[in-house]
């Protein structure tokens, strides 16, 4: 399964990478344009603008460009990604577990190899919510339920296949109610799931803990579990495991190119985003979104996504989605 522990394990070291100076790298990425296949609010965009907002603080970049092109786990934008930006070096499109398991879930034609892999960048627990006036107040009131009747259990997520799908599959799983048969809806993005679980519309969601962290903390949400393997510092949400839910998970973000760029501009973007990691302002942002800096370039990313898909192929065929 997915835990921090693989992928701080995998985790290429920041400290050995190389480093151009910023004066450099603003020359060289006058403009960056950023793709996002997915609807504004979710974990993407999330990712997104605040590359966009880190690159201008650390006078990166000279002028930035955010693309939002959502449906189907990334799947309706991938194709676009593929075919209308090849070769453009200012290009990034970001993406990650979900769209993968997106990928995988629906037999798209298109995978994240026929793209060019820059940079892994964040790993994210992810956080089970109720609307404030639900009757759930914790996992074994959700486990009960589940047990009652699996298919009256609503949950809303990102899209099929993707990592919530997943998550709430593998709860399901873990508490012996039927994976097949989970009431799973498919939103294309965090702002519409948010607006379904606000208006009482779903029994619970399911998304990475950035998402709904406003919320949570403004007593519009509760949460009532968290899949890291460990309590987050500072926030009151047990996780899975000690509410007995044998389930530990954690969602990965990176950043791609269009294919057929040179090896120049990938090199290029690869120290555009190594300098962007290395950053005070990037440091921060972590810390503050609760994002776990698992940041892995070039080669090795490449590596990785390999290996993953076929990890996520076996877990998604394990549950009844592949």
């Amino acid at each position: 399964m997915f835990t921090r522990r693989h992928m701080l394990m995998m985790t290429g070291a920041t400290a050995l990478l190389p480093m151009l100076p910023s004066a450099v790298l603003a020359q060289q990425m006058k403009q960056i344009r950023l793709f996002v296949p997915a609807a504004p609010g979710g974990g993407w965009d999330q990712t997104a603008r605040t590359m966009e907002q880190v690159l201008r603080g650390a006078n990166l970049i000279g002028s930035a460009q955010v693309t939002n092109v959502g449906g189907a786990g990334g799947t309706v934008g991938l194709p676009q990604f593929i075919n209308q930006w090849k070769g453009q070096g200012d290009g990034l499109m970001v993406s990650g577990l979900v769209m993968m398991g997106a990928i995988i879930a629906n037999k798209t034609p298109f995978n994240l190899t026929n793209v060019t892999a820059i940079a892994r960048l964040t790993g994210e627990a992810e956080v089970i919510v109720v609307p404030k006036e639900s009757p759930l107040k914790t996992m074994k009131d959700l486990v009960a339920a589940l047990k009652a009747d699996v298919a009256k259990v609503t949950w809303a997520g990102g899209s099929a296949g993707g990592t919530d799908h997943i998550i709430a599959a593998l709860v399901a799983q873990a508490v012996g109610a039927d994976p097949t048969k989970i009431s799973y809806v498919a939103y294309a993005g965090g702002g519409p799931a948010q607006a379904a679980l606000l208006g009482n519309q779903v029994t619970c969601g399911i998304s990475g803990l950035g998402e709904f962290i406003e919320q949570i903390k403004a007593g519009n949400l509760r949460a009532i579990g968290i899949s890291s393997d460990k309590r987050i510092p500072g926030l009151d949400i047990p996780t899975f495991k000690e509410q007995g839910v044998d389930v530990e998970f954690f969602n990965w973000r990176g950043v791609f190119a269009p294919p057929g760029v040179s090896a120049q501009q990938k090199k290029d973007m690869i120290d555009l985003v190594t300098a962007m990691v290395k950053s005070q302002g990037w440091q921060d942002e972590l810390k503050k979104r609760d994002w776990t800096d698992i940041f892995l370039a070039g080669d090795a990313f490449d590596a990785f996504i390999k290996t993953e898909t076929d990890r996520v192929t076996d877990t998604l065929k394990k549950i009844g989605l592949a």
